[in-house]
């Protein structure tokens, strides 16, 4: 094997571990907020993407709509995100679903560990090699939303 697919090898079975890691920080996230991860997972895209319609959020969770009921029942309950009627719709009976702003702080709360760890982690990085990161992992985000595309129409 190539030292160059070796490498590849590597950076691949790295990224795989990360998910995993990821995976079981907001877990634990979800599990103090009581909440699904699904539902964490959703909070987490109506507040980078929002206001969305319900619709748009099932979409970018790959999720069917009657499952996104459900969890948007759950984050309202809770007070994580609010339904309003969309003003830009042409259908006034449209709902946007947005983050409530306030309660990010809880979010911070329990992120603050991993946050200070990227920091420090990223303090040892000149700043043309966080671009280069940067690059390669918004590269594989895209990636990843193409091979999701892609299986999504199989």
């Amino acid at each position: 094997m190539s030292s160059h697919r070796r490498s590849t090898v590597v950076v691949k079975e790295s990224l795989r571990e990360l998910r995993n890691q990821l995976s079981l920080l907001n877990h634990q996230v979800s599990a103090h907020l009581a909440l699904k991860d699904v539902d964490l997972d959703c909070l987490e895209l109506i507040a980078r993407h929002g206001p969305l319609s319900p619709s748009a959020v099932a979409r970018r969770a790959g999720l069917h709509p009657a499952t996104m009921t459900g969890i948007l029942d759950r984050l309202q309950k809770g007070g994580w995100i609010v339904r309003e009627r969309d003003p830009e719709a042409a259908d006034r009976r449209s709902v946007a679903v947005r983050a409530v702003r306030g309660r990010n702080a809880e979010l911070f709360r329990l992120y603050a560990g991993m946050n200070t760890a990227m920091d420090e982690l990223c303090a040892g990085y000149s700043e043309e090699e966080l671009a280069l990161i940067a690059g390669f992992l918004q590269r594989a985000t895209s990636a990843g939303h193409t091979a999701t595309d892609a299986l999504a129409k199989d």
